[in-house]
């Protein structure tokens, strides 16, 4: 959505997700950290009438062309806008808990086996240093990737489009898990909605 960009509704209860990721631990991500970057993208972009018609998406794939001086904010904050945005939906309740169809066949011709793309995605998210996010992606050229990026860049800054995101942020696992990250990692594949991921597959496809 363009300017003033709403905070997304989470669209399920705090401890839909338990016991693998904790209710407080949603709560908290969610209505502060998430509405913190909302608040902050809505700030930086008030004075500049010309990018209000421009989805967060936009903006972030159009980055080296805003305003210098509020282009590390959109970075930062709009990335962490829409990276959340994606978190929250891929882990919606219900839906497939493996893929399959199409995207579980280019999965495995991509990676091997759904097995390896979890192994390849759970190796970027856990050996990115500080803050950041692990990424399953697809490049301009239509090819699936996995990368891991610091703080709240985006892959779509990158010019590809993230279909599937975690967040290892340690706000997104410390209250739980403390400083094992392998341990939130490993649980993170047990809430996936792959429908939804499916969805992004078909969606970035189109793009």
């Amino acid at each position: 959505m363009p300017y003033p960009h709403p905070l997304p509704e989470l669209g399920y209860s705090y401890d839909a997700l338990e016991p693998h990721i904790d209710a407080r631990t949603m709560e908290i991500h969610h209505s502060k950290h998430h509405n913190a970057y909302t608040t902050n993208l809505n700030n930086a972009l008030k004075d500049h009438g010309a990018l209000h018609g421009q989805t967060a998406e936009q903006l972030l794939r159009g980055l080296s062309s805003l305003p210098e001086e509020i282009r590390n904010a959109v970075r930062n904050n709009g990335g962490g806008y829409v990276n959340h945005a994606l978190f929250w939906r891929i882990l919606t309740p219900g839906g497939k808990s493996t893929p399959a169809g199409e995207l579980a066949s280019a999965l495995t011709a991509s990676f091997g086996s759904f097995d390896a793309l979890k192994e390849k995605v759970t190796a970027a998210a856990t050996g990115q240093f500080g803050s950041g996010w692990g990424w399953l992606s697809m490049d301009a050229s239509g090819k699936l990737q996995v990368s891991a990026t610091a703080n709240q860049d985006s892959p779509l800054s990158q010019g590809s489009t993230p279909i599937l995101g975690v967040d290892v942020w340690e706000h997104a696992y410390y209250l739980k898990y403390q400083n094992r990250r392998p341990d939130y990692l490993a649980v993170f594949w047990n809430v996936v909605n792959w429908d939804v991921v499916a969805k992004n597959y078909v969606a970035a496809k189109g793009a």
